[in-house]
């Protein structure tokens, strides 16, 4: 078993004691840092970037070629991290005579370590993980908007009655976390407007790991409905077929034929997943991407409905103004007029 020791307490020099542990290329684009790795330890990449609020967001997309322990330990900082599974797991103890708990796919964990005992992430061999891991710091926060709010929200959330213990949540399985994870890495646009965009979608992670320890207390049970994690996978996968063919015509028989999941295992993903049943969820793909084409685009109306895989004009007409309160026409002339002023 490989060990690697993260004792840093800025990005930046995380991802140099990373780069002296695994090797590869490191790069750094406006406080986005990356670490591309092949080597006897293992292949993937490791992304991350410092926000606002004393918040870093770390990514793993690796498969490491030993089983292999991640030593985390910053006692000055001792910040709460906020892990999830976005494929494979990995498993967690304070230090190295604790408890191993495992944290499994589409699984959110919260933890903190009030004695200031390190936090081991342990990966296993062979095996791809996706993980992400954010850390909030509690504690020597700038005076930056909001940051006193988070801090005395997250110490009375996570620490309320447990002052001088270790604390430690694994979840519910969350895909909705996993989408936001999906449009987190979707992000195109570069510069300030990137980092605006990353800073926004890592609080909203943030914000749904918090809620999912909250309905997790109210509730007292897993909320994973009669769903497995393969069956969770699959229900990923369909989402991903669907936002790429949405303009093609889908039907639950299509679906099933395709992936082997009964109709009501289907509904029950997507509206575990989505909010939404199979065809509510068609038709937002389809009406948001109506949208990017008459914001983005020269198009006509009638393009558009085509493009979309619709047929009638006066039916895109009716759900794209019950989802932006305004007729494709007025929205578009809209873009227009602003083009024009910008």
């Amino acid at each position: 078993m490989k060990t690697a020791y993260l004792e840093a307490n800025t990005i930046q020099a995380t991802f140099q004691q990373l780069e002296q542990t695994f090797g590869g290329t490191f790069t750094t684009d406006h406080k986005e840092h990356s670490l591309k790795v092949d080597s006897e330890l293992g292949k993937g990449i490791i992304t991350g970037i410092s926000l606002n609020d004393g918040i870093t967001y770390l990514e793993f997309d690796m498969v490491f070629n030993h089983d292999f322990v991640l030593a985390i330990n910053t006692p000055d900082k001792n910040p709460i991290y906020f892990t999830y599974c976005s494929k494979g797991q990995l498993e967690h103890s304070f230090g190295e005579t604790g408890e191993k708990r495992t944290l499994g796919s589409f699984q959110t964990g919260i933890l903190t370590s009030r004695k200031a005992e390190e936090n081991l992430l342990y990966f296993k061999k062979d095996e791809q993980l996706k993980s992400t891991l954010i850390s909030v710091q509690t504690t020597n926060l700038n005076n930056e908007s909001g940051s006193e709010g988070l801090k005395q929200k997250l110490n009375d959330t996570f620490f309320k009655n447990h002052d001088e213990e270790n604390f430690v949540y694994i979840g519910s399985h969350n895909l909705k976390i996993s989408k936001k994870i999906d449009q987190l890495q979707a992000i195109s646009q570069v510069g300030l407007v990137r980092n605006l965009l990353v800073q926004g979608l890592v609080h909203v992670i943030l914000a749904l790991e918090i809620q999912q320890h909250s309905d997790d207390l109210n509730n007292n049970h897993q909320k994973t409905g009669s769903l497995t994690v393969t069956e969770m996978e699959t229900i990923k996968t369909v989402s991903d077929y669907v936002n790429e063919n949405s303009e093609t015509q889908i039907t639950i028989t299509d679906l099933y034929g395709k992936f082997g999941l009964s109709p009501s295992k289907l509904q029950e993903g997507f509206k575990l997943m989505h909010g939404h049943t199979v065809t509510e969820y068609i038709r937002e793909v389809r009406i948001k991407k109506a949208e990017g084409l008459l914001k983005n685009t020269d198009m006509n109306i009638s393009q558009v409905v085509y493009t979309i895989g619709l047929t009638s004009r006066s039916y895109f007409s009716k759900i794209f103004k019950e989802k932006y309160n305004c007729s494709p026409k007025d929205y578009k002339f809209a873009q227009r007029d602003l083009s024009m002023t910008a």
